[in-house]
Parts: structure tokens; sequence; C-alpha cells
């Protein structure tokens, strides 16, 4: 009996186990189900959409870059192909052994790799570990990729300069745009990568070069790897642009600065068209724009002499005798003297208590206009901006186009400085004093132009007033369908000058290279006119001799011509900074330029 009774027990405690059990058994399938309907019904969407971009990608396609060219379609900039490496971190689940294995296939260290991993934050979007890549590299990533989730190989362009530092200034460079560019306007449907314009024309025309992006969209495997292609969008390539530059005089008028720094400008009068734009010190382009280290630039950014200015637009230097030019073209048009109106130059000029002296200790005895002019006679400019007074200089300089800038088709052009009364008082806060009108006569003080500026002028004066914009744009070639567009020239101004005074500087600037301070320029076969100039950095009267002046503190040297003297097609500039007197250094560089370009039987296209 008392084992029935046991039985019953344990019977019903059987079957209360059951109970439990079966509510459990149904607790589980009721989760499972408001699971399965969570998932399937209200996220289902949601997931469909994070499976499908699991297995389906974008990916973009960078256009290749618009070729330039100088005028005599010599290649300035190109495509070549190129090799990068990137990696998904979305498709990587062990980072540490990736980083080691990519480290063993190519030259990179796992602990660049990881920091390169760790900064970026946005896993989804390609990761670029190595650009440039070698045959021999590529082919070891290829070979291993299966056992490298995540990873990309990727066959592209890159920007090259084929004459490597040649117009570098010019040209420009090109870099990968950052995260905070794209959300600029100007860079809409671009993505990280894109390269896009830094410097030259490769900034200033950076929409018309660079072409629109395209993109495919694939399907990969679980490793992120590319299994087919659903869709394709091809790049736009971007239109080729021809220069103006020469580019063999370019190189000729490169190779004249040497080590010295300074600037030479030639252009063509009739049209702004820019023959040559040198600058020195330059950099090479191509070091810039392929994997530029943080350590790199900042050692070309913090170098004293400043390789990256570009001396011929953004330089800004007195303009010495050179601004003589355009104190006297202000004294025949305002009518203070005329052509034959002599002052004496007795090698000194008292204003007060303070003396200034000429160039020339003895001085230079009774001078007109022209002789003034010819043998750059400080004294008669002394006297002639004495009366003319500062404001009437000011505005004659700016007639001429000073003070302002040009409007060249490049980026950071720099405007100089024209000073008058109002400038000072707005500026400095102080007034004008007259001895300071004395040192602007002569192309000192606070008066500064920069190469271009002063190449524009001896241009506007060879051409009868006509100044033209310069440029160093004359056409772009759409890539599409080959249409050539020409950039017509444009008439800044026509000076207010009149026929008398332009024949009076053209005369004038004839006889500084026949019989004057600018005798080094002359040619055997081209009549050539033109101005020296020196500009002073620290006045001499400090010191004991010129040659105990520190190199970084002696004159500026300067030469501005135009050829041939009855006919102009070129005017040129030249600057060579702390080279001493323009008619010595400058004046021969200016009369090579002129030379090589005037030749007949020149070569027009560089091997």
């Amino acid at each position: 009996m008392e084992s029935v009774v046991k039985q019953s027990e344990n019977l019903r405690r059987i079957q209360r186990r059951l109970i439990f059990l079966r509510l459990g058994v149904v607790v589980v399938l009721a989760i499972l189900l408001i699971r399965m309907w969570y998932i399937q019904i209200v996220k289902g969407e949601e997931y469909a959409i994070l499976s499908e971009q699991n297995r389906v990608r974008m990916v973009y396609l960078k256009p290749p870059r618009g070729l330039i060219y100088d005028r005599h379609h010599n290649l300035l900039a190109n495509n070549i192909p190129s090799f990068n490496l990137y990696v998904v971190l979305d498709d990587v689940d062990d980072r540490q052994r990736l980083q080691e294995d990519l480290s063993a296939l190519i030259r990179v260290s796992a602990d660049d790799i990881r920091v390169a991993m760790a900064k970026h934050n946005t896993p989804r979007l390609p990761l670029k570990v190595k650009e440039n890549l070698t045959l021999k590299e590529a082919a070891a990533i290829e070979s291993n990729l299966p056992q490298l989730p995540g990873v990309v190989l990727q066959a592209e362009t890159e920007r090259s300069y084929p004459q490597g530092s040649a117009a570098a200034h010019i040209i420009g460079y090109v870099g990968e745009i950052s995260a905070q560019g794209l959300k600029e306007e100007q860079f809409q449907g671009l993505n990280l990568g894109s390269a896009v314009g830094k410097y030259g024309v490769e900034l200033e025309y950076d929409q018309i070069l660079r072409g629109r992006v395209g993109h495919k969209t694939i399907e990969v495997d679980a490793r992120g790897h590319e299994q087919r292609v659903i869709q394709i969008k091809e790049p736009v390539p971007g239109d080729d642009l021809h220069l103006t530059i020469d580019l063999p005089l370019q190189r000729l008028a490169e190779g004249l600065l040497e080590d010295a720094a300074g600037a030479i400008v030639a252009l063509d009068p009739r049209n702004g068209d820019v023959l040559v734009l040198a600058s020195h010190p330059t950099f090479d382009p191509n070091v810039l724009t392929r994997g530029l280290t943080v350590s790199h630039w900042n050692q070309i950014r913090h170098d004293l002499r400043k390789p990256m200015t570009n001396r011929a637009t953004q330089g800004q230097y007195p303009p010495g005798s050179v601004f003589k030019l355009v104190v006297a073209a202000g004294g025949l048009e305002s009518g203070s003297i005329s052509r034959s109106t002599p002052i004496e130059c007795r090698g000194r000029f008292q204003m007060g208590s303070r003396v200034f002296k000429d160039w020339r200790k003895e001085g230079h005895g009774l001078v007109n206009l022209h002789e003034g002019l010819v043998h750059s006679c400080d004294i008669y400019f002394y006297t002639l901006g004495r009366q003319l007074g500062i404001d009437k200089l000011a505005h004659y300089a700016a007639q001429f186009g000073l003070g302002r800038r040009t409007g060249i088709d490049l980026p950071a052009e720099s405007p100089g400085i024209v000073p008058s009364s109002k400038w000072k008082a707005r500026v400095l806060g102080e007034r004008w004093y007259p001895g300071e009108t004395i040192l602007v006569a002569i192309g000192q003080s606070y008066v500064t132009v920069t190469p271009l500026q002063m190449a524009t002028l001896i241009g506007t004066i060879a051409n009868n007033g006509l100044q033209y914009r310069p440029r160093v744009v004359r056409k772009f070639e759409k890539r599409q369908d080959d249409t050539l567009v020409d950039i017509e020239p444009f008439l800044l101004d026509t000076v207010p000058i009149h026929h008398e005074t332009l024949t009076a500087l053209h005369e004038a600037l004839r006889d500084v290279v026949v019989s004057g301070t600018g005798r080094r320029a002359q040619s055997r076969d081209i009549a050539i006119s033109g101005k020296t100039g020196t500009a002073q950095v620290v006045s001499l009267d400090k010191v004991e001799s010129e040659d105990n002046v520190p190199h970084g503190l002696r004159d500026h040297a300067w030469f501005v011509a135009y050829a041939p003297s009855d006919d102009p097609e070129i005017a040129v500039s030249v600057i060579l900074e702390h080279m001493g007197h323009g008619g010595t250094v400058a004046a021969p560089i200016a009369r090579a330029i002129i030379d090589e370009y005037l030749q007949p039987d020149r070569v027009l296209m560089v091997p």
C-alpha cells in the first residue's frame, strides 16, 4: 500500500514538471515567434538592405585628369598607370593578422598600417594603404588575395609631370581632397581619395581638368572581394589645357636664373600671352603629388629660400629706377615738364636738412628727360617727383596698372603697393612727408611691384598704351568630342597717354640700350629697348662700402625690355634678388631671352 502511495506521488510530481516544461516550451516558442515577427516584419526591410549592402558594393571610378600642353604641344602634365592598395575595414575580422600579412608582401610597416587603420573612421569606405605599388608588389597581392580579407587592388592613374621642375610654379600640382574639402560646393560629387588641384593652373582650372567621377556596382563575397560587376557608369575624362607658355624659352629662363633667387617674365604685349613665368628657387611637382610625407612637406614649408613662392606673381619688390618710366610719363602728361626741360644734376639733392644722392657721385650735369632716362639720373627724378607730388605719382602709377592685380589666371597674385597720402593715413595712421615722395620717385620707399606687373608695364609702353590681361591658358580641348575652345585675349585698359609721350619713352628706352645704363642688353641682330633698375634693400649710407654689405641686404637687380624696338613682339622683366646693378647682371639675361625667342630657326619642340 505504501509503495502505491509513493508511486502516485512520483507520478504527480512528474506531471507537475511536465506542466512547467510545457509552459517553458510555449514561452520559448512565443519568444522565438515574436523575435521572428520583429526581424521579418518590423525590421525586415532594414535587414534586407543591410544584407544587400553586405553583398553589393559601389566602387568609385576616378576619371583621367585632363592633359596640359605648352603652346608648341610639348606635354607638361599627363597621367600614368598606378596600382593602389585599399582595405575595407568592415570586411576585416583580424586586423593584426592582416597588418602582418600586408607588411610581409609590400614595403610598408605593420605599425604604419595599424596607425592608418586606427585613424580611419569610416570602415565601410576604402582606406588607401599604399599607392604606386611596384609590379612585383601588385603581383604578390593579387596572388594572395583570397587570404587577404577586405583588400582591394585597384588599377588607377596618377598625375605625372614629365618636365620635372620646369614651369612648376605655372603648372602646379594635385593632391587628395580632404574630408573637410568634400563639404564645399565646388567639390560635390567627389569622394575621399579624389585628386584635386592644389597650386598653379592645376588649381585655377581644376573643374575643367578633373572630369566627372564614375562608379561600378559589384557583388562581393564574405571577404569583400569582387565576384561580378552588376552595373557600371564610366567616368568622364577631364578636358586638356593648352598654355601660352613657350617651354624651350621657359627652360632657358630657368637655366639663366641658375642659383640666384629671382624671376623672369616674358609676354607678348599684343595679346597678353605669357611666354615665360620663371621663379627660382623652384620645386618638383612630382614629389608633391606622389605620397608627400608630413616631414617632407614641413621641410618645404620652412625652407628659408621659399621655393613654393611664385616670385613672378607673388614677390613684391621696390621697382627701383624702372619706376622712373611712370614718373617721366606723369611729368609729360601733367605738363610739369617738356621733353627739353633741363635740370641740373651735381650728384646731390637737398631737401631740408636731408641730402639725397645720385648714383653717380659727380653728377650728370645739365640733363633733359631723354638724358635723365638714358643715364637713369636720380637727381632729375628727385626734382620731377617733388614737382608732381605723391598723389599725382600714385595717379599715373595706377593708370599703368600698378597697385592692383593684373588678373592673370593663376591663384594668389599679389597686388603690390602704390602709396599715396590717403594710403599712408589709412594703413599707417600717419601723414605723408615730402622726403618720402623723393624716394618714391626713384622706385623706393613704400612702393612695391611684382615682376609680372613690370612686364605688363613695359609691354603696355611697347604696345602704345594698350594693356592686355596676362594669361597662361590660351585654349582647352574637350576630350569627349575633341572640340577646341579658344580663350580670347582680354584688353584690360587703354592707358590715356599721348602719342608724344609714348614717342619720348620709346626713344629713351632705345637709347638706354644703345648708349645708356643698359648697354649689356645690346644684341647683334635685334634692336632692343629697355630700362635698368637697382632697388635698394638697405641704405648704403650706413655701411662703409657696397662690398661690405651682407648678401641678404644687397640691392635687387632689375631690367625690363621689349623687342624689336620698332615692332615689339616680346616684353621681358628680370629681377635678381641681392645681385647688384640691373644693367650689369639682369640686362644680359633679358637679351638672351629675346635673342632666343626672335631667332627665325629656333627649335620649338622639346625632345
